[in-house]
């Protein structure tokens, strides 16, 4: 009698929001100091083929006896097979992490939150505008845009870091300068080589080599608080509407299922609710950002 193979997940399994999926680390990309670019495959080919998310989203990320931790997701669901973490080593989770070598295995729940609303946003001009590490989930938004380049108007990334050495896919982004169809706008605060032959400025100062129609225009932002500041005052300035600014709030989450309440800010828990919300969303709930 033969025996069939039996699936290590049967198919109900799937749609279980509480089960991590186990995920393979396949390559390892140190971009910047404690920060680090894990490229991950799903081990189980049926979570592998049903495996998709929308760009801003983030997944739990589980170091078997250690824990798990919330992550942005810095692939674009337009690229199927890896999904990419852009992951900052900042704690007992995350240092886990650094010590495994590739072909490890890891867990892997979500997606989970709501993500930028791409569909909405198609047929309109997009405005990425990321500081610092910022760009980590910015990244996924950008592919996304730049893959289905053709249900987008005018598309702009502005990204700013401290200095070129602590720009997040610093290569990649200026291979992208290159782009026809693409505005590519990268800026430094300080160049201590003398070498970078891009922007030398702090972020909002890149508003001042572009032109955008707020009314068809969405803004993508993520940033630290002092972006935010005065990014948004920019924004402001130049009359985009307040349901065209969108940002990714990251903060306070913890189990990404509503569950333990941590990240509950007035009525909304950060995990379901967001990680995006519209500048409305900010300043009726100003504890937000």
């Amino acid at each position: 009698m033969e025996l069939q193979a039996v699936h290590p997940h049967p198919p109900e399994h799937l749609n279980n929001p509480y089960l991590p999926h186990l995920a393979r680390i396949v390559r390892i990309h140190r971009m910047v100091p404690d920060n680090y670019l894990f490229q991950l495959r799903f081990a189980d080919d049926a979570v592998l083929q049903k495996w998709d998310h929308r760009p801003g989203q983030f997944v739990e990320l589980s170091i078997i006896g250690t824990g798990e931790a919330p992550i942005s997701i810095s692939s674009s669901p337009t690229r199927k097979g890896i999904l990419e973490l852009c992951v900052r080593r900042v704690g007992r989770v995350t240092s886990a992490l650094y010590r495994l070598p590739t072909n490890s295995m890891v867990g892997i729940r979500g997606p989970y939150g709501n993500g930028f609303p791409v569909e909405e946003m198609a047929g309109n001009d997009l405005l990425i505008i990321a500081g610092g590490l910022g760009m980590a989930p910015l990244r996924s938004l950008l592919w996304y845009a730049l893959d289905n380049r053709e249900k987008f108007g005018t598309v702009t990334l502005m990204y700013g870091a401290r200095s070129p050495a602590e720009m997040l896919f610093r290569e990649e982004l200026l291979s992208l300068a290159e782009v026809e169809d693409f505005n590519c706008l990268l800026t430094v605060d300080r160049d201590p080589t003398g070498t970078w032959k891009q922007n030398v400025g702090l972020l909002p100062s890149l508003f001042k080599k572009m032109t955008f129609d707020p009314n068809k225009t969405y803004a993508a932002v993520v940033g630290p608080p002092i972006v935010y500041k005065f990014v948004l005052a920019e924004l402001l300035k130049l009359n985009f509407h307040k349901d065209r600014i969108l940002m990714s709030l990251e903060r306070r989450m913890k189990c990404g299922v509503g569950k333990c309440g941590h990240c509950s800010v007035g009525y909304k828990y950060t995990c379901i609710h967001g990680p995006v919300f519209t500048y409305w969303d900010a300043i009726n709930l100003p504890e937000i950002v």
